[in-house]
């Protein structure tokens, strides 16, 4: 399985919107290095959901549901899309101050490439934002 983080503002689509709606696409990717993070996701693998601009905080957990596939947005070829679903809402939101602020989470994507909209994340990292959050996964 492999880890990943996704990037949306929360007032144009929430953590809150997805489990309201139980599935979704997520289209309108246009970076290539995240756009290749799409590509490469599995069924299965699990992200977390980040409401950036607004909270910037790690709020959520999704699953993905279905692989690369292209982006209906665009007749572009180049760009991807991939089909996520609620998978829990983290006990306690982890802030991007609370991330920059634990060591072990310095080399982290979201730290170092914060523009970056969907990132892979190691499950070194990915245990740790969820230690931080006071989750166990179910």
């Amino acid at each position: 399985m492999n880890y990943w983080l996704m990037k949306s503002e929360p007032d144009v689509f929430s953590y809150d919107d997805l489990v309201k709606k139980k599935r979704e696409l997520w289209d309108g990717v246009r970076n290539y290095t995240a756009r290749n993070n799409m590509r490469a996701m599995k069924k299965g693998d699990l992200a977390f959901f980040y409401h950036s601009n607004i909270g910037k905080e790690i709020v959520g957990i999704v699953k993905i549901v279905k692989e690369a596939y292209p982006d209906p947005t665009t007749n572009d070829a180049a760009w991807v899309c991939v089909d996520v679903a609620p998978k829990q809402k983290l006990k306690n939101p982890v802030s991007l101050v609370d991330i920059k602020a634990n060591p072990k989470l310095a080399n982290m994507k979201l730290v170092k490439q914060s523009r970056l909209s969907v990132s892979d994340v190691t499950k070194e990292e990915f245990e740790e934002i969820l230690k931080m959050s006071q989750t166990s996964l179910k």
